[in-house]
């Protein structure tokens, strides 16, 4: 039995609630059980000096975590003056993915910043924020389109993120902190509507895991990420 009570395939409840902020273009409050992350799009004229002249976009991500998102408090990473590798390590992962369905060249060149900020964490932050970003992102997009500073929405797909890992011997879906924190492999999963592929990052935290192993996670994640697009769908509606 996992610490939770869920079936080694059940996604903890997932909730997203898109237009949560009143100022940002676009925004998505999600929620995988208890890990609660704001995330918001803000759009920009101009983009990156590697860009300049080419006619395309840019869609990038900053992450962060509230002093008291975990059991203790932490301390503001402005604080400290500098990210921590971690903070860097997920921001490019939810700029990648999102990068990875969108036409940068449908929306000129013009800067979408994604916001994604921790309140609560239970484990799975990074999967929950590019599960939210998405939603934040599309929305953004139905704005400029109102405004007429697009003609279509530049979106290809859907993508959304997923925890897989074995516990105790057993492949589990979703993990929250009691299972992260004791995972004997713990790995993260990043899959557009289609299925495809867009990031896998695995770890053995303890015995090397193998190739049958790996395919059970990936089973896993694929009904996961089935999931979770379709809980954006009901937030967003079809992608036109």
């Amino acid at each position: 039995m996992r610490p939770s009570g869920r079936l080694s395939h059940q996604l903890r409840e997932v909730s997203l609630e898109p237009g949560f902020s009143a100022h940002a273009e676009g925004s998505c409050f999600v929620k995988f059980g208890r890990t609660h992350v704001l995330c918001t799009a803000s759009l920009e004229n101009g983009v990156p000096p590697f860009l300049k002249g080419t006619g395309k976009g840019w869609v990038t991500a900053e992450y962060g975590m509230l002093p008291r998102a975990t059991g203790e408090r932490m301390r503001r990473e402005a604080a400290t003056g500098k990210q921590s590798g971690r903070t860097q390590e997920i921001q490019r992962l939810i700029g990648r993915s999102l990068r990875a369905i969108t036409d940068l060249s449908g929306f000129g060149e013009r800067q979408i910043v994604l916001d994604c900020d921790v309140i609560q964490a239970d484990g799975g932050t990074r999967t929950a924020a590019i599960t939210g970003a998405f939603v934040a992102l599309h929305k953004c997009f139905e704005l400029m389109k109102r405004d007429q500073l697009i003609k279509s929405i530049p979106v290809k797909d859907h993508v959304a993120a997923i925890s897989c890992g074995i516990h105790k011997g057993v492949s589990v879906l979703d993990l929250d902190y009691d299972e992260d924190s004791t995972a004997g492999t713990d790995a993260n999963f990043v899959m557009t509507g289609k299925g495809s592929l867009v990031e896998i990052q695995g770890t053995a935290e303890g015995e090397p895991f193998s190739e049958a192993e790996f395919m059970e996670l990936m089973s896993l994640a694929r009904k996961g990420i089935a999931d979770l697009v379709e809980v954006q769908r009901k937030a967003i509606g079809p992608i036109k």
